[in-house]
């Protein structure tokens, strides 16, 4: 009579990595990254490199001094510099971008242990943290016009760009926001490498069309404006702040959707998107907990009763 050992899943494992995976995160920002070379000039490459540099030296330097291993070759640093970067308009000065990249790599996430640890998307945070200290030099964005740029709101704001524009990237805006074709190259590309899974983006995306239709809005003008494309394709898909069920990454988009056209339609702020991730990269423990599947054959733990 043969014997079969059990043990807990996972039972079948991929031979991905984290270099691996964020290797191919890198591959998909490329797209972006040329667009906003083409539309903002040399200073937008010169931006995301400093990002993606000041990153891995802040990595370092806290494992250095943590006495913690070198965790700079798992890329993940890098992809939350380029990330950032993307988050920045064009003009803002390299100083302020390197207090951007210390509060996302020190603070959100080597504070709080390394990766796999942190509660928000760091980039989310550094993003947000530089929005409120500096709100003058993050909402003074540039518009392409030829080889010159202009101080100017963003779309969103303004609600003069036409549809081809916003598709392209030939519009106001943040680094990596602006072009919806980019991004969605990349996103395709993720899903096809199985990267991500399409759950959250198209749930985010499909709510704030729903919401934005049922308000009155331009359901088609919400979705290519302001960061919600890539809010939803790089930052909602975050392995580390978002559900690991399918079912949660359901419920995470929708909350992000409702999250971002509140804080758009009612609110005083310009964009909703990086708030809407972060309130729900916060009750992302919560989801896990209600959608988590049950172990075939577990029972529950038994309620030990009070000492009398």
């Amino acid at each position: 009579m043969k014997k079969y050992t059990v043990s807990p899943s996972p039972h079948l494992r991929s031979g991905a990595s984290t270099t691996l995976i964020m290797f191919h995160v890198i591959i998909a920002t490329v797209p972006a990254m040329i667009a906003a070379g083409v539309f903002f000039g040399w200073r937008a490459l010169l931006l995301i490199g400093f990002c993606a540099i000041t990153s891995m030296i802040w990595e370092r330097l806290c494992c250095f001094l943590m006495k913690r291993p070198d965790s700079t070759e798992d890329l993940s640093a890098l992809v939350t510099g380029i990330l950032l970067a993307f988050n920045l308009p064009v003009t803002l000065p390299l100083w302020i971008a390197a207090i951007g990249t210390f509060v996302a790599i020190v603070i959100t996430k080597q504070l709080f242990g390394g990766i796999g640890q942190n509660f928000a998307n760091p980039a989310i945070v550094g993003r947000i943290v530089l929005m409120l200290s500096f709100t003058g030099r993050m909402t003074s964005w540039a518009v392409p016009n030829g080889l010159d740029a202009v101080s100017s709101a963003t779309p969103l704001v303004t609600g003069t760009a036409g549809y081809f524009d916003l598709f392209i990237g030939r519009c106001g805006g943040c680094l990596g926001e602006t072009s919806a074709l980019a991004l969605l190259i990349g996103g395709i590309y993720l899903v096809v490498m199985k990267v991500i899974t399409p759950h959250a983006p198209l749930a985010f995306i499909g709510t704030v069309y729903a919401f934005s239709a049922i308000t009155g809005r331009d359901p088609i003008y919400q979705i290519l404006s302001g960061g919600l494309m890539l809010g939803a394709i790089f930052m909602a898909t975050d392995y580390v702040t978002t559900p690991v069920t399918k079912k949660g990454r359901v419920i995470f988009g929708i909350g992000c959707g409702l999250i971002t056209c509140v804080i758009r339609f009612w609110c005083s702020a310009p964009e909703g998107v990086s708030y809407s991730i972060l309130l729900m990269n916060i009750v992302t423990p919560y989801i896990d907990m209600f959608t988590r599947k049950k172990p075939f054959g577990a029972k529950p733990p038994e309620k030990k009763e009070a000492p009398q």
